[in-house]
């Protein structure tokens, strides 16, 4: 999202709904060193719009790796999934925390894909 007035409104209310954290990784954006970036669900290179039901806040390395994916492949299920939609889906649901607290395990098919095409395994826990 560029420019605008319009678009800054957005990114405001993004970034409050989110709680200021990334949506997929949970990290907070107090600790990035970068603002976090405002993510398509579907990707505008696929038809996503601009409208808030498409937009989730994301840290810098969890929307690089998502890129313009939405769907993954699952070997547990051997099934094609989506990736995790934080506007139609819970994260508790799909992710939880290691028993040390510091990497997120997928404990579901899209949790897993989500876990694997954004390398969230490699995520710390930070705050």
């Amino acid at each position: 999202m560029k420019g605008g007035l319009f678009h800054l409104c957005k990114r405001s209310i993004v970034r409050k709904r989110a709680n200021y954290l990334c949506e997929y990784c949970h990290s907070p954006e107090r600790i990035s060193t970068t603002r976090f970036t405002v993510d398509h669900l579907i990707p505008k290179s696929i038809g996503g719009s601009d409208e808030l039901n498409n937009l989730a806040l994301a840290c810098r390395r969890c929307n690089e790796r998502r890129y313009n994916f939405v769907a993954g492949y699952d070997l547990e299920t051997k099934a094609v999934v989506p990736l995790f939609n934080p506007r139609q889906q819970i994260w508790s649901e799909h992710f939880l925390w290691s028993a040390n607290g510091r990497t997120i395990i997928g404990v579901t098919p899209i949790g897993r894909v989500t876990c694997k095409r954004l390398d969230l395994r490699g995520c710390l826990k930070s705050g």
